[in-house]
């Protein structure tokens, strides 16, 4: 799996002009599934974002997670995380898990924020979805589970 995490002070997902899913400070969370990602994976990833320091305390400084903050989670299935570009002008995304396993490890990954307490929305799988956030940092952090190190050059 694949997530881009950013520090937001506000996210929403829009699908055909409805707002499908939105949150207020937190964490907007794009996430990608590998064709070789399961359960455990997921439930890794979500941990290990649910406990990331990265929203501010008292001073300022990147040193509280989203639950300690009372923020919020909004997650949005974006498989173009695992395309490939390292060959000619168009990505490739052979690398991208199929969409009945993206969908079912999207919806556990949520699942698990929420059981964690983190109060969760979602966009909606497969929809073509305009993604609206405010950037708060700005702070983007990129998280790979269950797979090797990216290389310095990949791309």
């Amino acid at each position: 799996m694949r997530a881009v995490v950013q520090r937001v002070a506000r996210a929403a997902v829009v699908v055909d002009q409805e707002e499908v899913g939105a949150i207020g400070p937190g964490l907007c969370v794009l996430l990608s599934v590998a064709p070789d990602d399961d359960e455990q994976i997921a439930r890794h990833l979500a941990g290990r974002i649910a406990t990331l320091r990265i929203l501010a305390d008292g001073q300022g400084k990147m040193n509280l997670d989203v639950g300690a903050t009372g923020g919020a989670v909004l997650v949005v299935s974006q498989f173009t995380l695992h395309a490939g570009t390292s060959r000619g002008r168009r990505p490739s995304f052979i690398g991208a898990g199929p969409p009945e396993l993206a969908e079912r490890l999207c919806a556990l990954f949520a699942g698990e924020l929420r059981a964690r307490g983190v109060e969760t929305a979602t966009g909606r799988f497969g929809a073509h979805m305009q993604v609206e956030l405010v950037n708060d940092g700005p702070v983007t952090i990129v998280l790979s589970s269950g797979e090797p190190p990216w290389a310095a050059d990949a791309g």
